[in-house]
């Protein structure tokens, strides 16, 4: 089996996914980071991805470059100078092999074509978000799902009286709300 691999332009993320170039516009730049950081270690884990490594260049961080492990993900600083999409293309050269599954996820044109001519498979920002979004409601469909296992095996009631019931419950909480007068 391929060993798939994802290198990420942070800030290419950042910029381009609606809800952190809000922080960023907000001058919460490390906020922002730290919420990619922590939902592309949930879609590594949910899609299977054995290596993803996050990308950001010294535009918002100068000094020398650094690489770290946070959230099962590698993140890396590049040096003072040196752009991301330089360290991506440098780098991904690296894993190009038969054996492994590369891709690179920027929305920098010139980057993706440059990418693709070494072999890597390119993904824009938005079909990342698109996708990492897909995660996100698959993986609360299988939590929700595997909860309601555990209440089938546990109680005597069927899920859908269970739904009928919760549904009265709501019904019952919104016309309270209505008069004013609380249920109990």
């Amino acid at each position: 089996m391929r060993k798939k691999i994802l290198f990420v332009d942070g800030y290419n993320m950042i910029g381009s996914w609606p809800h952190l170039n809000q922080l960023k516009h907000k001058d919460l730049i490390q906020q922002a980071r730290d919420l990619l950081l922590f939902e592309l270690s949930n879609y590594r884990k949910f899609r299977g991805v054995d290596q993803l490594v996050v990308v950001f260049d010294a535009q918002f961080v100068p000094g020398l470059s650094q690489s770290f492990e946070e959230y099962e993900l590698t993140v890396v600083f590049t040096k003072e100078g040196e752009t991301a999409d330089t360290y991506i293309e440098r780098e991904v050269q690296a894993f190009i092999h038969p054996l492994n599954a590369v891709r690179v996820a920027t929305s920098d044109a010139a980057e993706q074509w440059l990418i693709f001519q070494q072999g890597a498979l390119r993904m824009s920002a938005q079909e990342l978000l698109l996708d990492k979004e897909l995660t996100e409601k698959q993986i609360q469909t299988e939590v929700r799902h595997h909860y309601q296992q555990i209440v089938r095996r546990r109680s005597p009631w069927e899920m859908k009286d269970l739904e009928y019931l919760d549904l009265l419950r709501h019904n019952i909480e919104h016309l309270s709300d209505k008069d004013g007068h609380s249920p109990k």
